[in-house]
């Protein structure tokens, strides 16, 4: 009886229910569901858009000249290759397989210098899975108004590496900077460039050649390049703004930041800076079969060594070689380190290849035992962490540069692999005038036994203080706008330090 009644229960109470859904279903009836209707982009946005996000493809060129015939003598001999045959790796790479080798190309560049002894020419960046590559290569050029490519053959490999650093086997990716001489007679800029093993290939890759320069032909003072993001899980997107400001206080025009796999907080800040022209924010990969998974990333790159720091030279050379013209100097820095001037710094012997500083370790727990700075934010990390070891890093040992484009061929993360016209020369700045600040946990691996000597004999060092009001206020207004604090608890701007 009970069953029964449960279920006549249940009968009535469905019928109920039927009954209101059939009241409701008019209503839905004029539900409209809430989508993107702006109109679907042309073809000519979406290439504008890939310029943008692809800036070493070529596809404003190729659109314009995409119906032109352009080969050499008949379109099986060095056809200008179409953008949808070429052979990409990784999103920013493109590739050419070879008899002996397979290069993974990155970028090219415009190089019209004065001191360099090959004369004007392009340089391509990228990887080749060979140690003194021994394949013939050739670059096609392709200028405007030319049906014919031009064939120049390629002139050396610069190996942007020492073989005694490890990793020096066939079959891994190296980094390498390849030249091709531009032929005397052709005097203009090359707009693209597609590199193949025989003159009448049919080309796999085809690379926008940059040539950024000023209007006015005038360089700013200097700009700093920072190697691929690896901080998919590490929130140090406050730390980051502090890092920014200072920057930007010491003199530094902008920031060329090179991007793996970061936080969210880290990209809403990158993303703020970006929007207000101080910092550009390039997506990287790596190349060929190594992992590009956020996570699986980040663990090869942590447990691989060697090939992280290879990796690391694709995007120092391509800032530099970005900035050839705009900048008189370019400085490669970690988030965690910053050049500190001690005295107004001016370089007066402009001959330098580089302008190197000592490292010197201000290490989170040297500060722990003195607690906080009453007048300090404790969000300030390097505010707050004003003792250092009384002694520096060994000189020429993890320092950092001032690097001058006129003279620097190749950059390695410490100081120039090759220059221009001579030797690398170098200039040891004191330590009385400048000093390269690291702020860090610990020490790097590698001084490991000199850690301990570090850490007991430390000193105050508050050179930062002296820009203490202006960096507390850029920080806490930028952190104020991008919603990190709860604006409540500031009754106006005005609670912002000045």
């Amino acid at each position: 009886m009970g069953s029964h009644f449960s279920f006549m229960t249940q009968q009535s109470s469905s019928n109920h229910n039927d009954n209101n859904n059939e009241n409701n279903f008019d209503d839905f009836l004029n539900l409209e569901p809430d989508i993107d209707r702006f109109p679907e982009k042309t073809d000519d946005k979406i290439i504008n858009r890939i310029d943008k996000t692809l800036p070493s493809l070529p596809i404003v060129y190729w659109n314009k000249n995409k119906n032109q015939p352009k080969f050499y003598k008949n379109e099986s001999c060095a056809r200008f290759p179409s953008i949808y045959e070429l052979e990409f790796n990784n999103i920013y790479w493109q590739t050419l397989v070879t008899s002996n080798g397979t290069f993974q190309l990155y970028g090219a560049y415009y190089d019209v210098r004065r001191f360099s002894r090959i004369g004007p020419a392009v340089r391509i960046l990228g990887m080749i899975n060979r140690i003194e590559p021994t394949v013939k290569t050739y670059c096609q050029f392709w200028f405007e108004n030319e049906k014919e490519p031009v064939f120049v053959k390629t002139l050396e490999y610069k190996y942007i590496w020492y073989k005694k650093w490890g990793n020096y086997k066939q079959g891994i990716y190296q980094p390498y900077l390849i030249a091709c001489q531009i032929p005397s007679k052709h005097k203009g800029k090359v707009p693209s460039v597609s590199l193949v093993e025989k003159p009448c290939n049919n080309a796999t890759n085809n690379i926008r050649v940059i040539y950024n320069h000023s209007a006015n032909g005038r360089k700013k003072e200097f700009a700093v390049c920072v190697k691929g993001l690896d901080f998919l899980h590490e929130d140090l997107s406050v730390r980051l703004v502090e890092w920014i400001e200072l920057l930007h206080i010491l003199g530094a025009d902008k920031v060329f930041f090179y991007q793996l796999q970061v936080h969210p907080n880290i990209s809403k800040v990158l993303n703020y800076y970006e929007a207000k022209g101080k910092v550009s924010v390039t997506p990287l990969t790596l190349p060929g079969g190594q992992p590009n998974l956020p996570g699986f990333q980040h663990l090869y790159l942590t447990k691989r060594v060697n090939y992280k720091r290879q990796n690391e030279l694709i995007p120092y050379n391509d800032c530099l070689y970005k900035n050839l013209y705009t900048y008189e100097y370019v400085a490669l820095l970690d988030i965690d380190e910053v050049i500190m001037p001690i005295k107004t710094l001016k370089i007066k012997n402009e001959t330098r290849a580089s302008y190197n500083f000592r490292n010197v370790y201000f290490l989170d727990d040297l500060s722990h035992a003195h607690g906080w700075f009453k007048d300090i934010p404790r969000y300030m990390h390097m505010l707050q962490h004003v003792y250092r070891a009384v002694n520096y890093t060994k000189p020429n040992q993890y320092v950092k540069c001032f690097h001058n484009p006129e003279r620097a061929l190749t950059l390695h993360n410490h100081f120039p692999l090759a220059c221009l016209g001579q030797s690398c020369t170098t200039y040891a700045v004191e330590t009385e005038d400048a000093q390269l600040q690291h702020y860090r946990a610990d020490c790097v691996r590698t001084l490991k036994k000199t850690c301990m000597e570090f850490r007991q004999n430390s000193v105050i060092d508050s050179t930062i203080w002296k820009h203490k009001k202006e960096l507390i206020r850029r920080t806490t207004e930028t952190l104020l706008n991008l919603g990190f604090f709860n604006r409540g608890k500031f009754q106006s701007t005005a609670a912002v330090p000045t």
